[in-house]
């Protein structure tokens, strides 16, 4: 059963969110928040699989409680998507380098919010595909970059996904690319989020941004 927790501060949209997860035979609603700082006291209290993180609140909002919710060592094992009204909305590239799984648009189809819930459950990571390249260049400007002793310890082959994995490709389209199969091209992706400390794919595309690996409007074609 993966346990949800909702933060929106309109209740209206609690209530449909709430009323998607529930009608889900593998999902449950373990509470709601309204404001960021509810949200944090919610998680901490209900440890929830995964939240579904409205941005723009009043007071603290939800890239406050992201912020304070990936800090959290006894929190390790949430994950959070970003649920906003805009597509490219500024906040969600913060949220992303803050720590959130990824993020979906409030007018999505249900199906792609439920399949978000899933993804982000078993540790991977979804990014509305029509927007994901933008978004990606939008979060490699807040990104401060380090030198690339993290990556030190990945093999030749392991740089080349992960290059690949930060331009924002799936494990599919990295397999067609390096001629690899796709279980191969996971096998790859979890040994390096292992290596590099990595709670999600989308923390892989934030460390090929900080390491220089991939650069903003940069491919390998």
């Amino acid at each position: 059963m993966i346990r949800v927790a909702i933060v929106d501060d309109q209740a209206l949209i609690r209530a449909g969110l709430h009323a998607l997860v529930e009608s889900e035979g593998d999902m449950q609603v373990v509470g709601e928040a309204a404001t960021g700082e509810a949200a944090v006291a919610l998680v901490r209290a209900e440890r929830p699989d995964v939240v579904l993180m409205d941005i723009r609140m009043p007071g603290r909002d939800g890239l406050w409680a992201t912020r304070q919710i990936v800090a959290d060592a006894a929190l390790a094992a949430t994950r959070i998507v970003v649920v906003t009204t805009f597509e490219l909305d500024e906040l969600v590239g913060d949220a992303i380098v803050a720590g959130a799984s990824g993020y979906v648009v409030k007018d999505a189809d249900p199906v792609d919010l439920l399949r978000a819930v899933r993804v982000a459950a078993e540790g991977d990571a979804l990014l509305s595909p029509s927007v994901t390249r933008r978004l990606l260049d939008r979060v490699a400007q807040g990104i401060r970059p380090v030198d690339d002793a993290p990556l030190a310890e990945l093999t030749e082959r392991e740089r080349e996904v992960l290059a690949l994995v930060g331009e924002g490709l799936t494990n599919e389209e990295i397999a067609g690319r390096l001629f690899l199969s796709p279980l191969t091209t996971k096998t790859h992706v979890s040994r390096m989020m292992g290596k590099l400390g990595a709670r999600d794919r989308v923390r892989l595309v934030v460390l090929a941004y900080e390491t220089g690996l991939v650069r903003p409007g940069w491919s390998q074609g």
